[in-house]
């Protein structure tokens, strides 16, 4: 499915005491990724917010392989998993500048109607947008 690519380089604050990225910073990297996912289509969340839709995380599974560390470059790969309906998942790759892959990771949100504060159907202009790539 749709895939896109993102670089982040590790922050000295973003590490432990033994040097490593803290397992907690990971959420932000794939907040990241998802982000630019979006973007690369053209979509923001402040402009889905903007539209009365939020996309709050339901699930969130993560498997750390080995750790990154203060300054690696990481390359962020975020995938679309299937077309969004009322959710829309993610799965995810970190890697090392050595290609080394570091962590997986699936992120399952759900598009909400923040005035009805009730799931909805992803955005016609979000699914318009992935169907005029195919």
């Amino acid at each position: 499915m749709f895939r896109n690519e993102t670089k982040i380089r590790v922050r000295y604050g973003e590490t432990d005491q033994m040097g490593y990225v803290y397992y907690g910073n990971y959420a932000q990297y794939l907040e990241v990724g998802r982000v630019e996912w979006l973007r690369s289509f053209g979509v923001s969340y402040k402009s889905m917010e903007d539209s009365g839709i939020m996309l709050p995380v339901t699930q969130m599974h993560i498997n750390y392989l080995k750790p990154a560390r203060y300054d690696d470059q990481l390359t962020i790969v975020t995938r679309l998993k299937k077309n969004p309906m009322v959710k829309i998942i993610f799965d995810f790759e970190i890697f090392n500048e050595k290609k080394e892959l570091l962590t997986t990771a699936e992120v399952t949100l759900v598009f909400i109607d923040m005035k009805k504060n009730k799931p909805t159907k992803a955005p016609q202009s979000l699914l318009d947008k992935l169907y005029c790539q195919i």
